[in-house]
């Protein structure tokens, strides 16, 4: 019998221009289908002009400039579309949905869609139930006790997955599917007998307790900072752009 993380995954990443998801902008995409584990991988890429500057400072971490994405970038309203529709299309084949930090992809992706096409992604999936594995949440529940960060770069070199080009939408996509597929291995005898859909509704309530310890962390801190319960998508705010 072959387990669901060595069965068929999805991927799906976004850079941006920052990182608030009521105002930035997603200026690529990628969504990255493997029908097993080890087999070839089938990239989609998108390239966007935000219609708004990029910041010098998120140009630094993923390396598109104004100039490249007004040169080579597609304008936003149809690239949302083809991007509800992909996952939309993932969702229906049932293929789970791997999502590093999904209520922030997921969420920007949302306002994109209520931005450029007036719709939501909840609208788009409406008729395919979304199924999403978060690297972020399920390492950190089943190794709650382990110290130190847990990006996307600290999970790879932890489950020994390569990461060829950080911040590129389409590399993290492929290292976020091989670390959910580690992470699933590593932990087999706890996740071996949860299906995808299950550990969907887990992720949720693992989330909101991870976001309680973090937001009792910073309190006690004095860091004013709020955590978001919300997972895989954070709500309507009525201050979205």
């Amino acid at each position: 019998m072959t387990h669901w993380y060595e069965g068929p995954l999805a991927a799906f990443d976004t850079e941006t221009t920052g990182v608030d998801v009521e105002q930035d902008r997603i200026v690529s995409a990628a969504l990255v289908v493997q029908d097993m584990a080890g087999g070839r991988a089938r990239v989609t890429r998108w390239l966007v002009n935000p219609g708004i500057p990029v910041p010098a400072a998120a140009t630094e971490v993923h390396g598109l400039t104004d100039d490249h994405l007004q040169r080579n970038g597609r304008w936003p309203a149809p690239v949302m579309e083809e991007l509800g529709r992909a996952l939309a299309e993932q969702c229906a084949a049932g293929r789970p949905l791997v999502v590093m930090n999904a209520p922030f992809d997921l969420t920007i992706l949302d306002r994109e869609l209520r931005r450029h096409r007036a719709s939501s992604l909840g609208r788009y999936l409406e008729n395919a139930p979304l199924c999403v594995l978060d690297p972020r949440v399920l390492d950190k529940h089943l190794d709650r006790y382990r110290k130190g960060r847990r990006t996307l770069t600290d999970l790879c070199a932890h489950y020994d997955v390569e990461l060829d080009g950080a911040h590129d939408a389409a590399a993290d996509a492929t290292a976020a599917l091989d670390v959910v597929r580690a992470v699933a291995r590593r932990f087999a005898s706890r996740l071996e007998r949860l299906s995808p859909a299950e550990l969907h509704t887990l992720q949720a309530v693992w989330h909101a307790a991870q976001a309680r310890g973090l937001q009792a962390w910073f309190t006690r801190n004095g860091t004013p900072e709020t955590v978001d319960p919300a997972w895989p998508l954070r709500p309507e705010l009525r201050t979205a752009a």
